[in-house]
């Protein structure tokens, strides 16, 4: 990551990054070649500022900061980014309903979003096969209850409590959404106990094929929510931690995932088995995430920028580096992320690639991250 700057402060700098500084300078600031067409900086540049950097999610987070500062009115023109796909449950609405979108609203507004999804086509069959479970309104209009509209097709279906029509109390649909955010909150477990729940209790009263059409229900539900990315979290909830590479000699970098916002990194030292033999690598991790300051407010274009950089990363094909999610408590699974930092470290597949990649090497370093894990 580097800055070229003249003196003249009516000129914008040149702000790019690199995996060769040295190569990309001479060509920038080299003598030009005659009749050449190649952008030459020579005569402009005063100073040159840079950041070395570890992995590729570090250089692509610094440079989107960096343009951000730097360009304040057309960095959005520049980064390019593509927002993420989100489930969004309209709380704010009289009679809620969900709808994908990829803007958040109000940081301090009622409604909830669910994401990031890898795309449109995505979200939408998730959200349209998860309300197949339930009898929440999916048309998107402002509805205004008539006893004399004559509905839609899913409330003839008995698909929808038809609000449209007071086919329900308001009591009836506000449970039901409920039911629905719950859902979304517990990425589907919160139905597959419900479910489980009245099968077991239809088995017990020998009601066995109310019992068999519940067991179909979860044979259709459980392949859906193994499916689902383990990013998806509601967005306000979303906390993780990533791992990745680090610039400095023998040390990992953590960033920080707290609401979609990201922050970092933090180097973490991977010291040597005889100087850590007083703590713990899981103590010291502890200490080193706690050393991370408290996230500062930002706006909701911010955030919908933020999980736009880390949608792309998880996504990708090969991605560098491992992230570990926090459960419902906030609590994050520290055995795991011990084992992760060692994989990083030692440039090893993820987890989800290679289970249980993680060989004994005779390296001070590694023993400890052995021992700890």
């Amino acid at each position: 990551m580097f800055l070229l700057a003249g003196n003249d402060p009516q000129v914008e700098p040149y702000v790019s990054k690199t995996a060769n500084l040295r190569r990309r300078l001479q060509r920038l600031l080299g003598a030009p070649a005659e009749h050449s067409r190649k952008l030459n900086l020579r005569d402009r540049v005063r100073w040159i500022e840079y950041s070395p950097t570890g992995s590729d999610f570090e250089s692509c987070f610094l440079l989107y900061q960096l343009l951000r500062s730097a360009f304040p009115k057309t960095y959005s023109n520049r980064v390019r980014l593509r927002f993420a796909p989100l489930v969004k449950l309209h709380l704010e609405n009289e009679f809620p309903r969900a709808s994908i979108t990829t803007r958040l609203g109000r940081l301090s507004g009622r409604n909830i979003y669910y994401g990031p999804f890898p795309s449109r086509t995505a979200a939408e069959k998730f959200a349209n096969d998860s309300l197949d479970f339930f009898k929440m309104r999916r048309c998107v209009d402002d509805l205004h209850p008539d006893p004399k509209f004559p509905g839609c097709i899913y409330s003839e279906m008995k698909m929808c409590l038809a609000p449209c029509f007071k086919g329900c109390s308001d009591d009836e649909y506000r449970a039901e959404v409920s039911r629905v955010q719950a859902y979304f909150d517990t990425g589907g477990e919160s139905l597959v106990r419900e479910i489980s729940a009245q099968r077991d209790a239809a088995s017990a009263n020998l009601e066995f094929e109310n019992a068999s059409a519940l067991h179909a229900r979860l044979d259709k539900l459980k392949p859906m929510l193994s499916q689902l990315p383990e990013i998806v979290h509601r967005i306000d909830r979303l906390a993780a931690v990533l791992v990745q590479r680090s610039a400095s000699p023998e040390s990992v970098n953590f960033f920080q995932i707290s609401a979609g916002r990201i922050s970092g990194p933090v180097t973490f030292p991977i010291q040597a088995a005889e100087h850590t033999k007083s703590q713990s690598m899981e103590s010291r991790v502890q200490e080193a995430l706690a050393s991370f300051p408290p996230a500062a407010a930002s706006s909701a274009l911010e955030t919908m920028e933020h999980l736009a950089l880390l949608k792309r990363w998880f996504y990708r094909g090969s991605r560098v580096g491992e992230i570990f999610f926090a459960d419902e408590k906030g609590t994050l699974p520290m055995r795991r992320l011990v084992r992760g930092i060692a994989r990083v470290y030692r440039g090893e597949k993820s987890e989800t690639d290679a289970p249980g990649a993680i060989h004994a090497s005779s390296d001070s370093n590694n023993s400890q991250l052995e021992k700890e894990s």
